[in-house]
């Protein structure tokens, strides 16, 4: 009942108790009760006496049949939630339950979004895509070399789809738009090394993040609505969901070396410099070289003053030698 009280306050506009509860079926004090819940989700809205209740921004909710009507790759169940600690941990708690199917969850808000190397990723509700799919593979870990590079190519080729152009990526799960960073990927593995095991493929992207919201932040970012207006998030759910399962299809097929060179196109550092940091060293500066692509493992390769030197994701990060 609580989504279908947002879905009718999701214009920014007041809404009566009376109106809201006409429209849905019940009393007043029910809808109140309701209300009281936006509170202990942390959602922000106003209420005025004498003209209702509102939420403070404008908002567009998901809609699992819209989404679900434009998609055109096989998905197994979809499942779209007002709130969740972190999407990726919902549905990696869930994964045997989905055996051998494609599951996605989308999320309205995160209490405690995760980012690679554990850092926290800011999300509020009703603003970003917080999006979670589950994946079999049959041949084990030793399979999913280069696989999240394959998502971020995926959500390149869905946000151009949506008019978004200039997008590249940062190795190894970064997305940015203009020198800033638009989305990440996290990705999760359950199951056994050399056979069956499962894949969630976490995407956070910034839709209609707002400057207060983003004050955490610590790097350069930006949303699609700073570049592209009245952009739709169920649209670019449902886009998302289609260019990743199409993705995912090629990589089970041909690996990731059929991905190499769009990867490399994409490469926001190809030919710069770059110095590669340890957390382990309190991301301190282990060494530099100049980005010379990926390999057919997804595997970054450096120029270096010691040669062609390959890096594996670990606890490490890359960043262009200012």
């Amino acid at each position: 009942m609580l989504e279908r009280i947002i879905a009718l306050m999701a214009d920014g506009q007041f809404h009566s108790g009376e109106e809201l509860g006409d429209k849905l079926g019940i009393s007043r004090a029910a809808v109140w009760k309701h209300l009281k819940k936006l509170d202990d989700l942390d959602i922000p809205y106003s209420s005025v006496k004498g003209r209702g209740y509102r939420l403070q921004d404008d908002v567009e909710v998901l809609n699992a049949d819209r989404i679900k009507q434009t998609l055109q790759q096989r998905l197994d169940c979809l499942e779209i939630l007002l709130d969740v600690d972190s999407t990726n941990t919902y549905v990696f708690q869930r994964a045997r339950e989905y055996m051998g199917q494609r599951y996605a969850v989308l999320a309205e808000k995160q209490r405690q979004g995760r980012g690679r190397r554990g850092r926290h990723w800011v999300s509020p509700f009703g603003k970003n895509i917080y999006l979670s799919l589950l994946e079999s593979f049959q041949g084990g870990i030793t399979q999913l070399e280069g696989l999240s590079l394959v998502a971020g190519i995926a959500v390149q080729r869905a946000l151009s789809k949506l008019g978004v152009d200039g997008v590249q990526l940062k190795w190894p799960n970064d997305v940015y738009l203009n020198d800033k960073k638009l989305a990440g990927i996290l990705m999760e593995v359950t199951g056994e090394y050399s056979s069956h095991c499962q894949v969630v493929i976490g995407i956070g992207l910034n839709v209609n993040l707002n400057v207060d919201e983003a004050e955490s932040i610590d790097q350069p970012w930006t949303s699609l609505k700073q570049v592209v207006a009245n952009i739709s998030r169920n649209d670019v759910a449902s886009q998302l969901l289609n260019e990743l399962m199409l993705a995912l299809d090629q990589f089970k097929q041909e690996g990731f070396s059929s991905f190499q060179q769009a990867w490399s196109e994409l490469d926001i550092y190809h030919g710069r410099e770059v110095d590669i940091l340890s957390q382990s060293e309190n991301d301190q500066p282990q060494f530099s070289g100049v980005v010379k692509g990926v390999n057919r493992k997804g595997e970054l390769m450096l120029m270096t003053s010691r040669g062609i030197q390959v890096i594996n994701a670990g606890e490490i990060s890359v960043r262009a030698v200012r």
